[in-house]
């Protein structure tokens, strides 16, 4: 084999929907560049484990993979676990050239797939001005990550939302009902909520659930697979391959 594999490396869960997203969108990026091998695995919960797929391509021919982690910013999973899993597949197995690309986010086009789906959730431009938009997150105690939100929820601000609150689903408040509520306080006619996660699972559960209870007009779908967000992978995998200094704009 003498092109490189592009390995989706997912957290995975114990909800069936979180694969079933997981593999819907590595379908639809290999529909956006035929003859892209591209294999899915996961770090827990689900299989194939990451070592098992390495191992399938290394005994098959491949000699170059990127790793690439499906997460929306860099913390611990990201820093710790993938580099680890990663550098015992390369001590395994010397003869396959392992990449680990970098994560999604942040990104102008996960802005533009949670404008997707709260379009399809009913949300018009005319709707912006008086609507406020909670952003939820799963969350994470990682402060890298944490500002990355922060500063999303600033940049979303200026796309012509009355207000925008950041959300967490664990690790750190507010949570989703606390966001809502607390822009309904200040007068807000109408409240969004967006969840900043790929796949369903526990942690976007309780986003919906907190949108919910707290009488939220708007709840969106997750990420999913989004056309923005198959360009995207590919964009990172793009990256990943670029002589040191390059980048694309994704």
């Amino acid at each position: 084999m003498t092109h490189p594999t592009l390995l989706v490396i997912a957290h995975g869960s114990r909800d069936p929907r979180h694969a079933a997203t997981v593999h819907a969108l590595t379908e639809r990026v290999r529909a956006e560049r035929p003859g892209l091998r591209v294999e899915t695995a996961f770090l827990e919960f689900n299989a194939p484990s990451v070592p098992r797929v390495l191992e399938r391509l290394a005994a098959q021919g491949a000699d170059e993979v990127v790793a690439l982690p499906l997460l929306l910013t860099r913390a611990f999973h990201a820093k710790t676990d993938i580099p680890s899993v990663l550098r015992e597949a390369r001590a395994r197995l010397p003869r396959l050239r392992i990449r680990q690309a970098d994560v999604l986010g942040p990104s102008p086009l996960l802005n533009a797939t949670l404008g997707r789906r709260l379009r399809e959730a009913g949300v018009r431009p005319g709707d912006l001005p008086r609507t406020g938009l909670v952003l939820a997150s799963a969350g994470s105690t990682d402060p890298e990550a944490i500002a990355v939100i922060a500063e999303i929820a600033r940049e979303l601000r200026h796309t012509g939302w009355c207000a925008v609150r950041p959300a967490f689903a664990s690790a750190l408040l507010p949570r989703t009902e606390d966001a809502v509520r607390e822009l309904r306080a200040e007068g807000v006619d109408r409240v969004a909520v967006a969840p900043y996660v790929i796949a369903p699972g526990r942690l976007p559960d309780r986003i919906a659930a907190g949108a919910e209870a707290a009488g939220a007009d708007v709840l969106a779908d997750v990420l999913g697979p989004a056309p923005e967000l198959a360009r995207l992978l590919l964009n990172r995998f793009d990256e990943a391959r670029l002589p040191v200094g390059a980048s694309l704009s994704a």
